[in-house]
């Protein structure tokens, strides 16, 4: 039993990791990485090797995951699995229940530069902006992926929705983007700086 000092002081990426668990699968820290790769990405982030295995170790000392060596056949090291523990469910489940909803914090790298424009040439806001639009499409594409690959699992049920609120909102992006084009045209024809 983890004691009370250990019980709940989780960064987001610990409740993360504990999430991917909580599915019930015995998973190293590569499939939870590919996993969060899968999903997480979308909608929140995807940590890192080094930041899945911090968590893990911290999971482990916390009492809300546990973990064991597999044998590997190919004679290569011995792989970790780790394994949500009952104490860890509860947690993430009363965390997943109780936890405040935090308004979503917006840093948007792209418009942090058109806001900067007075200091571009207006072919380099065009070019941030196609870029933005192309990432946006492509994040997209791979959310309906991503989304399609989950509906085939009956547990994931739930990561599917979220997949799905992905596509919906890179589509957005996308479009938001191309209607930003559009702006700086009609700025730049008004201003007659078109090139």
């Amino acid at each position: 039993m983890a004691d009370e000092t250990n019980r709940r002081p989780l960064p987001a990426t610990g409740w993360a990791v504990l999430g991917l668990l909580s599915f019930g699968e015995e998973l190293s820290g590569y499939d939870l990485k590919k996993w969060s790769d899968r999903s997480l990405r979308f909608f929140y982030w995807s940590p890192s090797f080094s930041q899945i295995y911090s968590e893990l170790k911290r999971l482990e000392k916390a009492g809300y995951a546990s973990s064991r060596l597999i044998a590997q056949e190919t004679g290569t090291r011995d792989k970790r699995v780790y394994r949500i523990t009952d104490e860890g469910m509860t947690a993430v489940r009363d965390w997943a229940r109780e936890a405040p909803v935090d308004p979503a914090v917006l840093k948007h790298g792209p418009m942090l530069r058109l806001w900067l424009g007075h200091l571009l040439e207006p072919e380099q806001m065009r070019e941030v902006l196609l870029r933005q639009r192309e990432f946006a499409e492509t994040m997209r594409l791979g959310a309906v992926a991503d989304a399609e690959a989950a509906e085939q699992e009956a547990s994931w049920a739930y990561p599917a929705l979220t997949l799905k609120w992905a596509e919906r909102y890179y589509a957005s992006e996308r479009d938001l983007a191309a209607a930003m084009l559009d702006d700086i045209e009609a700025l730049a024809t008004e201003r007659g700086t078109r090139p």
